[in-house]
């Protein structure tokens, strides 16, 4: 198995490479083209076009869910988008809260963070503040934002125990979060899967269990956790025969865990 140090080193290296690829495609996908080696994608994004404030350059199509779409965000609240990208759920945010509000995404892939600054700009936004770091190690104060969002990222993060502890301590008391993410219910992802960066960076392999995130949740501090929303989702056969062969496909098939798009609600007390 891979360390967790291999694994971010390895999920910033796929990402800033979808960034990269961004510019030469409408749709880099959650694993392009050059990032995965092959041109099958994977990407469980929804359809963010019509939402107030996009902005289509920060949309690189890398989601899960819209956890902006229960996050009940007020006016002047200032929130935090973890892994961040190159803005899309941070601009949508940026329309809620207004001019009075503030909000900061993190990401820890430089390229990333480069592409949402220069979008920043583009926007003429001065309320919007991109900073590079790692979530479970976050360059935010404590107790200093009302909401917390995140689309599809700590499914990649290797301690996630640490991520939601973190999440907690930047919170006000009083404060909530809203993350959209993808776990597995009915089995367990094959040790092939674990270890492969492609279906990693694609955000396969880096889910547990709905019941263990869950459980996390609560252990972290968190109350009045329950799940929003929630919508099976598919590994493409495409992008497991490419990767492990026919044969394995047709063993693991049947075996394989359901694969769920949540999104969780949470308050600190």
């Amino acid at each position: 198995m891979k360390t967790e140090d291999q694994i971010k080193t390895e999920v910033r290296q796929q990402y800033g490479s979808i960034v990269l690829e961004a510019g030469k495609k409408e749709n880099a996908g959650c694993c392009s083209s050059d990032c995965c080696g092959g041109d099958q994608e994977v990407s469980f994004a929804d359809d963010y076009s019509k939402l107030e404030g996009y902005m289509p350059d920060a949309d690189l199509n890398l989601g899960c869910g819209v956890p902006t779409e229960f996050a009940r965000i007020k006016e002047g609240d200032t929130v935090l988008d973890l892994g961040a990208g190159a803005g899309n759920d941070a601009f949508i945010v940026r329309r809620i809260t207004g001019e009075k509000g503030y909000v900061i995404g993190v990401d820890m892939t430089p390229e990333m963070v480069f592409k949402a600054r220069e979008n920043t700009r583009k926007m003429n936004y001065s309320n919007v503040d991109f900073r590079l770091g790692e979530i479970e190690n976050m360059p935010v104060e404590s107790e200093s934002v009302d909401v917390v969002v995140s689309n599809c990222v700590l499914n990649l993060v290797p301690n996630k125990d640490k991520a939601f502890s973190e999440t907690k301590r930047v919170l006000k008391s009083g404060g909530h979060f809203s993350i959209s993410d993808i776990v597995i219910e009915g089995g367990e992802i094959p040790d092939e899967l674990r270890d492969d960066i492609a279906a990693y960076a694609a955000c396969i392999s880096g889910a547990i269990g709905k019941t263990e995130y869950l459980e996390k949740l609560q252990a972290s501090g968190f109350v009045n956790v329950s799940v929003q929303r929630e919508r099976e989702l598919e590994i493409p056969i495409e992008f497991i025969e490419k990767h492990f062969g026919q044969n394995w496909t047709s063993v693991a098939s049947d075996s394989l865990p359901k694969l769920l798009s949540i999104t969780v609600y949470g308050e600190k007390p």
